[in-house]
């Protein structure tokens, strides 16, 4: 059971199937919130599809293909964030996240972000990072340029969401420029 400490307000840990009914009242309170970024959340119309996602992940994981956490800020489910595609090959990852709109401004995704990040390049071992946001997505967009990640373009229809392709702005990490990485990678 991976759990991740990331302060004395966070924790991250993987969904079990015990957590489908409130991952689906997560996703249901903030799905107007949600839908304009994510295409997944359309899928999720009630809490049968919410225990077949985590089902998904918990398989995924259990393959070391990917690793989705559910972010818990004080005790509550709030967000999730996941390391998707894991490449162990080539040592790359994307990483994508969603945070509940009450919870927004406390910092919580930042935190969360640098915490998934000290994880897969100092456990995990992985040497790059990706982070894909809808180049209207300021707030997500905002995570990446904060904590210092190098903008490296546009993805042009780069996803398809609500009847129609939009733009993603591609962000990258590499494990010599994160400041918490100690070593060669």
């Amino acid at each position: 059971m991976l759990k991740l400490k990331v302060d004395p307000e966070i924790e991250l840990r993987l969904f079990k199937p015990k957590d489908s009914h409130k991952f689906f009242q997560l996703v249901e309170e903030n799905r107007v919130h949600l839908r304009k970024w994510l295409p997944w959340v359309e899928n999720i119309t009630t809490p049968i599809d919410s225990q077949s996602l985590i089902s998904l992940w918990q398989q995924q994981f259990s393959e070391n293909h990917s690793c989705n956490l559910g972010i818990f800020y004080r005790g509550e489910l709030v967000g999730s964030i996941g390391l998707h595609q894991i490449d162990w090959f080539n040592k790359f990852t994307n990483v994508g996240y969603f945070l509940a709109k009450k919870a927004e401004g406390h910092g919580i995704m930042s935190r969360t972000v640098q915490s998934i990040l000290n994880y897969t390049f100092s456990y995990l071992g992985l040497n790059r990072v990706e982070i894909r946001c809808g180049v209207n997505n300021l707030k997500s967009r905002a995570i990446p340029e904060k904590l210092g990640f190098v903008l490296e373009g546009k993805i042009r229809d780069g996803e398809y969401l609500l009847g129609h392709y939009h733009d993603l702005f591609l962000y990258s990490m590499l494990a010599r420029n994160w400041p918490q990485v100690q070593g060669p990678h």
